[in-house]
């Protein structure tokens, strides 16, 4: 069996029916300054029941892809 990837970040967005974007920062040592800077990535996620409000933190399981750029779906909500 594959694992799946999970990522943990905030909505920022609700973008149509059954679909949210998230913000995931991660942090990462600069290579030549030797300091930890953050790196952002935006991704969509399926959200079946449309329970997702912008300012939610939200942990996604990758899946099979559900359309362009939609491989994530909702796993679940950490906090408001």
């Amino acid at each position: 069996m594959t694992h799946k990837r999970e990522i943990q970040g905030n909505v920022i967005k609700i973008a149509g029916d059954k679909t949210a974007t998230i913000l995931v920062e991660r942090r990462v040592m600069h290579p030549r300054y030797h300091k930890v800077v953050k790196r952002f990535k935006k991704y969509l996620i399926h959200d079946e029941r449309n329970e997702l409000k912008v300012g939610d933190e939200v942990v996604a399981i990758e899946c099979r892809p559900i359309s362009k750029r939609k491989s994530f779906r909702l796993k679940s909500i950490v906090g408001a």
